[in-house]
């Protein structure tokens, strides 16, 4: 299987949810959204499983430091395109499990029970 976590090096979240998968020596692939950015396809799967409200993170700060007029009328549209220009707004970390099945954050119970089903 093959997994894939998302998100920016230095988050310490990300770092948590790295240092778990690899305690628990669970191979994957680093996407850094600073370096390699995020296409939309990925952005629309995500939505579509999860929500925009759940994908888009409304309590970091670079969602927090736009201009109140951008943060209104918010829809899965626009989300998107927020997050397209500024991937910092994606939660984090987003683990892709691969066949269609992903995690929004990090809660080591949630891991362990989604790794453990394979």
């Amino acid at each position: 299987m093959a997994i894939t976590i998302y998100g920016i090096r230095n988050c310490d979240t990300m770092k948590k949810a790295r240092a778990w998968l690899d305690g628990h020596g669970v191979a994957f692939a680093f996407h850094d959204y600073k370096v390699g950015g995020i296409d939309r396809a990925c952005l629309e799967r995500w939505v579509e499983e999860h929500g925009w409200e759940t994908v888009l993170n409304r309590a970091g700060t670079t969602f927090r430091a736009l201009p109140d007029a951008e943060k209104q009328g918010l829809d899965a549209a626009k989300a998107i395109a927020l997050m397209l220009a500024q991937p910092a707004m994606i939660k984090r970390p987003l683990l892709d499990l691969g066949r269609g099945r992903t995690i929004v954050g990090f809660k080591p119970e949630i891991y362990e029970a989604a790794l453990a089903k394979g």
